[in-house]
């Protein structure tokens, strides 16, 4: 296919421009089916032990031949802030009352981690192709042991300010993430969130910027959004809720439901899952709680209060209480195996160019 720009396929070595976002809470089968689509797999480590990114890459790798990403968070721990903690459980309380739940019962799950010398260590087992990372990068020593193992660094911007530095740092490439984009903002500089651009503002200012590839993030579901981020200066492009209803997903029947009812204006950016802000499809929590709560304790603190009342509600096949992450293009997603959405995205993608350079 004759794609306009080619340096990220020559520089991770895959036949389409696409790279699957990383999404805690996916299967590993996701990753693969892409990897052996001709696109880039993605893996979200940040909530997985070392035995479970192993297992999870040996699986990948059982799959699929394909070059793999592992994701990695970059954030700083919260400091303890009791207060704050009293004040979210004293939110959360009627809810525990509604579900017969006894808040002071935690229900266990998955820790989200920054990345550390122990993941590190890991890489350096696994020799992923490239490592990517959200919330900036880890600090320069760690970033030199991963090169050594001769991985390439990606990493998320979410303003022009934030692709700078990251190339000052020496990334490979940045992905641009857009405010369309579901799940995490990558933010790390600081600033307002409200003033992030949307994606087709943020790009072509990105790719001013900076001279690695630059990765479209956000809103891109199908081949006309491919193109489009391609004529805005894209090398490629990232895209994440388009494949969560793939079946190799893996993700709830009540997450699956209501992107199959989503509309355009049903997401908002909201912090009270994690504490942090992310794009989630509205349900009960946001509605009630949000979608922005001062009260929410900072990442990742916020979902561990918030977790027994999310396993009791899903096993009710309810999604009052999950994140429901998604981004503004929602209603673009399709029921189709992963491996067929990757090449027909790609084969929309190469037709709407082709149009393009017809004309």
């Amino acid at each position: 296919m004759p794609w306009p720009d080619r340096r990220l396929l020559d520089l991770v070595g895959i036949a389409y421009p696409i790279v699957l976002a990383p999404m805690v809470g996916t299967e590993a089968a996701l990753t693969a089916c892409v990897a052996g689509a001709g696109g880039l797999g993605s893996l979200a480590c940040a909530a997985l032990t070392a035995e479970r990114v192993r297992a999870a890459v040996a699986t990948i790798r059982d799959s699929a031949d394909g070059p793999i990403n592992l994701n990695f968070f970059c954030h700083v721990p919260p400091a303890e802030d009791a207060p704050r903690d009293a004040r979210w459980l004293a939110r959360l309380a009627p809810y525990y009352a509604e579900h017969g739940l006894d808040p002071a019962a935690a229900t266990p799950m998955a820790k989200r981690a920054p990345f550390d010398e122990a993941m590190c260590a890991v890489v350096e087992e696994l020799r992923p192709k490239v490592v990517s990372f959200h919330f900036g990068l880890p600090n320069a020593a760690l970033r030199e042991r991963v090169r050594a193992a001769g991985c390439l660094i990606f990493a998320s911007a979410t303003t022009v300010a934030e692709a700078r530095w990251l190339h000052a740092q020496g990334v490979d490439a940045v992905i641009a993430q857009g405010a369309e984009a579901g799940g995490h903002r990558g933010m790390f500089l600081p600033g307002e969130l409200a003033a992030q651009p949307g994606l087709f503002a943020l790009l072509p200012q990105v790719v001013d910027a900076v001279k690695v590839p630059v990765i479209a993030a956000g809103g891109i579901a199908d081949g006309r959004g491919v193109a489009a981020a391609f004529a805005l200066g894209a090398a490629g492009v990232q895209i994440g809720t388009a494949y969560l209803r793939c079946p190799e997903a893996g993700i709830s029947e009540a997450h699956v439901a209501a992107l199959r009812a989503a509309r355009d204006e049903d997401t908002a950016i909201t912090n009270v899952f994690t504490g942090r802000p992310a794009r989630s499809l509205f349900n009960r929590a946001m509605r009630d709680l949000g979608p922005l709560c001062d009260d929410a304790p900072a990442f990742p603190k916020a979902a561990v209060a918030l977790q027994s009342l999310r396993v009791t509600a899903e096993r009710q096949g309810s999604g009052d209480f999950s994140p429901l992450w998604a981004g503004q293009a929602a209603a673009l997603s399709r029921d189709l195996g992963a491996a067929e959405l990757t090449r027909l995205i790609a084969e929309e993608a190469a037709q709407r160019l082709a149009q393009i350079g017809d004309r």
